[in-house]
This record gives C-alpha cells, sequence and structure tokens, in this order.
C-alpha cells in the first residue's frame, strides 16, 4: 500500500475514554459485566459509531456483534477484526476495547484514502470474554465456534442463579442458541489487535507484538469439606481443617507450574470461598477455583493431574474429601503463517519495529481459530498491569498497532 492509512488518534483515544465512562463503577475504575446496564449502553455507543462509518450491523442470538464494510465481491468470506468491551471489576479502560475501537478506526483509516476491499472487512464484539458473569471466559467466541453447546451454555448461572436464557432475554436478545455457531468459511482470516497484558515490549522498546501462539487455558474447580467446630474447643489434634487442606493444594499447584520446565507454564488460585467464614469458626468447606495455563497442552495437562494427585494425598492425609470438577481445558492455538506474514510486511512497511512472541493469556482468538485462520497484534502496555484501573496504553503505541492493522486487513482484503 503507498498510501499511509490516517489514523485520527485523538479522536479514537477520546472515544475509549468515552466508552470507559460507561461503567457500573466510579471512573477511573472500569467495571462492564456482560448483560448489565452498563455493557447495553456500552454496546449502544460503539453500534452507533460503527453505523456512523457506514457499517452494517447485526447481532446474534446471545449478542456477538458484526459491523460490515461492504467489499466489492460481497460473495467472498469476509476478513474479521475485533475484540470485547465486557470488563471485570476493578478494570482498565484497554482491554479489549483497544481491538473493538482500534479495528474500527482501522477501517475508518482505510475508507478516508478510498480503498476499496475485495473481501468485507467486519469487525466482531464478542460477549462476554470476561469469566465474570458466568464463570467461564470467552463465552461468545467459544459458542461460535461450537466449543461450547447450546445444552451447555444453558446450564451456565451467575451468582444469583440466573441462567444465560433469563440474561439474555432481559438484554434483548432472541433466537435460537444453535444459531450462534459459525459454519466453516464464515471468515477467511480473523485478527484480534490487544495489548500485551506483559511488560516485554514496553521493556525491550518494541513497537508491536507478533502473536504465533496463544496459551492454552483449563480450570479445575476444586471443593474441600472437612469437620468445623469452635475455633478455641477442638484440638489441634483431631481437627479436619478445609482450609488448612486447601492451602496445602495451593502450594501443590504452585510448585508443579514452577518444577513444568519451561517458563510459559502458569498456574493460579484466584478463588478461594471459606464456610462459614468467620474468625472463630473451623472451616469445614473451601471451594478453589484454578486457572492453568502454557502454550503446550501436555504440559499444561501435566499441572493438571500433579493437582489431582495432591487431592489425593491430601485428603488422605487430613481426612477431608475432596473433589474436583475440570470446567475447562481447551487447546492451545497456532497463528497463521500468512497472516503473520501480513502483518510483518505491513509492519515494515509502516516503519514499526516488532517482534514475535507467544501469548500467555487468552483472547477470543484461541476460539475464533476453530472457525477461520488467526493470528493477534500486541501493542504494550506500561509495566504490563491490565485488569486494573492504572491499566494504560500510550497513544503513540496505539497508534502504531491501528496502522499496521489497518495495512493488515487492506492485504487481507484485496
Amino acid at each position: 500500500m503507498d498510501t499511509q492509512p490516517p489514523i485520527k488518534i485523538d479522536g479514537l483515544i477520546n472515544e475509549l475514554k468515552a466508552l470507559a465512562q460507561i461503567s457500573e463503577a466510579e471512573p477511573p475504575v472500569v467495571t462492564r459485566v456482560v448483560f448489565s446496564e452498563a455493557d447495553l449502553r456500552a454496546r449502544a455507543y460503539v453500534k452507533s459509531l460503527c453505523a456512523h462509518a457506514g457499517l452494517a450491523v447485526h447481532e446474534d442470538a446471545i449478542g456477538n456483534t458484526f459491523a460490515r464494510w461492504p467489499g466489492t465481491d460481497p460473495g467472498l468470506a469476509p476478513v474479521g477484526t475485533g475484540s470485547h468491551i465486557d470488563a471485570i471489576p476493578n478494570a482498565g479502560l484497554y482491554d479489549g476495547c483497544v481491538g473493538v475501537l482500534g479495528g474500527l478506526e482501522a477501517i475508518r483509516a482505510l475508507q478516508r484514502i478510498g480503498f476499496e476491499p475485495r473481501r468485507s472487512i467486519e469487525l466482531v464484539i464478542f460477549t462476554a470474554e470476561e469469566p465474570t458473569r458466568f464463570g467461564l471466559g470467552c463465552l461468545g467466541s467459544r459458542m461460535m465456534g461450537s466449543v461450547l453447546t447450546p445444552q451447555q451454555a444453558l446450564a451456565l448461572r451467575d451468582k444469583e442463579g440466573r441462567g444465560l436464557d433469563e440474561l439474555r432475554a432481559q438484554a434483548g436478545f432472541a433466537g435460537a442458541l444453535e444459531s450462534v455457531a459459525l459454519p466453516a468459511g464464515r471468515f477467511h482470516q480473523f485478527i484480534e489487535l490487544h495489548i500485551e497484558q506483559g511488560p516485554l515490549l514496553e521493556q525491550e522498546g518494541i513497537d508491536l507484538g507478533l502473536v504465533t501462539s496463544i496459551a492454552a487455558p483449563a480450570s479445575l474447580r476444586v471443593v474441600i469439606e472437612g469437620e468445623g467446630g469452635h475455633a478455641g474447643g477442638k484440638l489441634m489434634p483431631g481437627r479436619k481443617d478445609a482450609l488448612t487442606a486447601a492451602a496445602e493444594l495451593i502450594l501443590a499447584l504452585e510448585a508443579a507450574a514452577k518444577s513444568s520446565g519451561a517458563i510459559d507454564t502458569v498456574a493460579t488460585v484466584g478463588v478461594c470461598e471459606v464456610f462459614p467464614g468467620a474468625v472463630n469458626s473451623i472451616p469445614s468447606r473451601v471451594r478453589l477455583e484454578t486457572d492453568i495455563r502454557d502454550t503446550d497442552g501436555v504440559r499444561r495437562d501435566s499441572v493438571l493431574d500433579a493437582l489431582r494427585s495432591a487431592c489425593h494425598d491430601v485428603a488422605g492425609r487430613r481426612g477431608v474429601a475432596i473433589t474436583t470438577e475440570l470446567v475447562n481445558a481447551d487447546p492451545p492455538t497456532t497463528c497463521d503463517t500468512a497472516i503473520l506474514s501480513a502483518m510483518e510486511e505491513a509492519a515494515m512497511e509502516a516503519g514499526r519495529t516488532y517482534r514475535k512472541m507467544v501469548s500467555r493469556a487468552y483472547h477470543d482468538s484461541l476460539f475464533m481459530a476453530r472457525v477461520a485462520p488467526v493470528a493477534m497484534l500486541f501493542i504494550p502496555c506500561r509495566g504490563g498491569v491490565s485488569h486494573r484501573p492504572d491499566e494504560y496504553a500510550a497513544p503513540e503505541w496505539i497508534e502504531s498497532g491501528v496502522q499496521v492493522l489497518a495495512r493488515t486487513l487492506a492485504r487481507l482484503a484485496s
């Protein structure tokens, strides 16, 4: 492409800030749980921007949103880009949103130079990338990629016991859940722009990360049943404390991840619910939610196996009952070499520095890989901080990412 697509970075930053004001919490905190009032207002705002850009907007039965810039050959499968706008509690304004509004700005930049795509270019806003509502991430893209069946989706419940059908109906989404799954060939290729959520690009002074693979996530739910009692009256030798058993399991999981032999293995216990939760009562029940990830599925599964083994050992030694439930164990994804080559050429043409890297966080692209060839484009974020109100990506970093995204989309859509 001879012409540099003109990115209106000030306008894009203002749109990101305006979107961040739509929150369930006081700014600068961003909280937008899927199907909440704030989520619906945020959707309306982004859809209005898409309509103003002349894109044709439609939604599926759970709110996945598609905004299409028609190509000259509408019979061809479109090139897709996009991300999500829902946000976990106490989040920042860049996670996901850079990929949505940056994707829109890439389309507008191509429109400004009079580019005419042969393939349509379609912006996708995924429903519920974050697991806040249902405890399962990437709800929309999982269903689009047929990873989560309609029956499994209907069984999901939030903390108040409300199901997907009830919540989507309240949000104004209708239709058969079977219709959410995308047929093979629905997209020609898909590329997701995202903040790195790690420190490497900023530390190395590099503009962009070209993602070659996306880590495989797994989640094991662990419930420990012990015996409660008065904290003063029950002597130590006879205790069956569910929390001390849980502590052993948490440390066993950490040890398993550290001993995998690879820096890409990570494991976290992000939820530890203790019952009854009184200072003078011995915990009788604990629920743990674990998050285990690796770019190598076999290595990831070895950590899962180590945790299960620790559960068996701790249950026997401490006289507690431990049950486990595999919530999900998704395969890793290797990004498409043709898209990576197009991104590399676009970065060089735009005069941007780049490195190839893996994504240790998983994203909607992991599940879009079931539908089409995918790749991801990372921009730096300050200190590697994400999922916090002080999450930050400098305007020049965002401009760099959108510039290369626009050039890549032009290549793929030509």
